[in-house]
């Protein structure tokens, strides 16, 4: 995986660099793209030698159900003609860092055992943000397996109050 974030890194650079007047429009065309992108069937056909950057970009516009931006297109135009489609998911996810630290905030990830309602969701997430100390755009997810409680997670910080978690503790504690 090092691999594609060293390719990344310099595509996701630039286009931070020439769209800091526009980062939220930017981060928005960037995330469906990529979202499309992860599409095992569009990567053998962005591979695919007889297809032309064009068709793979007119594949990507109707599916995102709108025509994209010039910045959009320039940009995927520059990633097929380079041979780097695979890398779109990991150059949007390195966008959205270098994007967030513009502006303070960081990415987090809440992983419930159950669903959070939207007030139980700003409640957490301003005892969150005093916890780690930052703005924090929170994105949600159910995972069962957790029992009961919260699994946070915020770059390479996880906060596991979860009662799968605090089980495994118990079993270290009485196993050694």
């Amino acid at each position: 995986m090092a691999e594609i974030a060293t390719i990344a890194r310099p595509y996701a650079e630039a286009l931070f660099d020439a769209s800091r007047s526009d980062l939220n429009g930017t981060a928005a065309w960037l995330d469906r793209v990529a979202a499309i992108a992860a599409d095992p069937q569009l990567k053998e056909l962005a591979d695919n030698p007889k297809v032309t950057a064009e068709q793979v970009m007119g594949v990507i516009s109707g599916a995102a159900g709108m025509p994209l931006p010039p910045t959009a297109t320039n940009f995927l135009a520059t990633v097929l003609d380079n041979g780097r489609f695979a890398a779109v998911s990991e150059i949007a996810r390195q966008f959205r860092v270098l994007a967030n630290a513009q502006g303070g905030v960081s990415d987090a990830l809440v992983q419930s055992a159950f669903p959070i309602g939207d007030a139980e969701l700003a409640q957490l997430g301003v005892t969150l943000e005093k916890r780690f100390g930052r703005k924090l755009k929170l994105s949600v997810e159910q995972d069962s397996s957790l029992i009961g409680g919260v699994r946070v997670v915020v770059g390479d910080e996880v906060l596991d109050t979860s009662v799968k978690a605090r089980l495994e503790q118990m079993k270290v504690a009485l196993t050694a």
